[in-house]
């Protein structure tokens, strides 16, 4: 049993998180931390060789260059699947395991793709990220809806990757790894759907728990508050959000929801929030990724 864990520039969280591991290990329920150091600037990888050096459960490298959270869980998983791992543990970093967390998610042996809900650190009775139930169209946003619309404790076909979620070596052998090239934003997304198209078994387990940030680039009103629309003040998110999920829509869901997506993109940034730059941003990455071009993403690093 092996946890990945992908960090870049944010040691204090790090810290954190892997306090909580070490805890787990000493539990006997996890057995290896493998730490993926996005060539952080803050120095984590410093101390993670300090850490490694006094904890042999923990392992870390430090990749030569930012790769993303999707070249990150790329090369960690594999770099488990490699250690033998069966079953992975993968999450990022600004999560926190509750101490039992992992304990409940293994109580689950019926799964191939499974994970904890995801809550918000700053009240614990909301959801971190909104979950659409199955099976219709309604929208939760507080954990009191989820635990109601369980079934033995489970949210079937639902879960946040890469926040804790447990994923197979049998699944990884079927589906392959997370894609290096989307570098940051619809990479979670693309890898549950391609596990829900090979059939995995997939849930949410309502009683497990991640504490996470929340965050405001999720959900941001739009049409009357009708829907919602992911803006982000970052060009860097925002020109991959654009770029990925036109792809993730068009491979995964087809032509409507593609050019449903794009009269959104319109629409917020004509009338919702009318930014001329952000269309013709939007425009570029759109069709970069129709094109194959993971590229243009680069020009907004710093």
């Amino acid at each position: 049993m092996v946890a990945v864990v992908v960090t870049f520039d944010r040691l204090d969280m790090l810290r954190r998180q892997l306090d909580r591991l070490h805890e787990v290990v000493a539990g006997g329920e996890l057995h290896e931390v493998l730490v993926v150091d996005n060539a952080s600037s803050d120095g984590t990888g410093a101390w993670l060789r300090e850490q490694a050096a006094t904890h042999p459960h923990l392992h870390a490298t430090t990749l030569a260059v930012n790769s993303g959270g999707a070249g990150g869980f790329n090369h960690g998983l594999a770099w488990a699947v490699d250690h033998g791992a069966d079953l992975v543990w993968l999450m990022d970093d600004d999560g926190l395991p509750e101490p039992d967390c992992l304990t409940l998610l293994l109580q689950r042996d019926d799964l191939d793709f499974w994970g904890p809900a995801v809550v918000a650190a700053q009240e614990p009775s909301r959801l971190c990220f909104p979950i659409r139930l199955p099976g219709g169209t309604r929208v939760v946003h507080d954990l009191a809806s989820v635990e109601a619309a369980a079934v033995d404790g489970l949210i079937r076909d639902v879960v946040i990757p890469f926040n804790g979620v447990l994923v197979t070596r049998e699944l990884v052998a079927r589906i392959g790894y997370p894609l290096a090239a989307y570098f940051i934003w619809g990479d979670d997304v693309e890898y549950l759907w391609r596990a829900q198209q090979a059939g995995a078994r997939i849930a949410t387990v309502v009683d497990a728990r991640v504490l996470h940030p929340a965050t405001d680039d999720l959900g941001t009103p739009m049409m009357g508050g009708r829907t919602t629309y992911n803006h982000s003040p970052s060009d860097l998110k925002h020109y991959c959000m654009a770029r990925n999920n036109t792809v993730n829509l068009r491979r995964y869901r087809g032509w409507p929801h593609v050019l449903m997506f794009w009269v959104k993109t319109l629409w917020f940034y004509t009338l919702t929030k009318p930014t001329r730059g952000r269309l013709r941003t939007s425009a570029r990455a759109a069709w970069a990724g129709l094109r194959g071009d993971f590229t243009g993403h680069r020009r907004y690093l710093r």
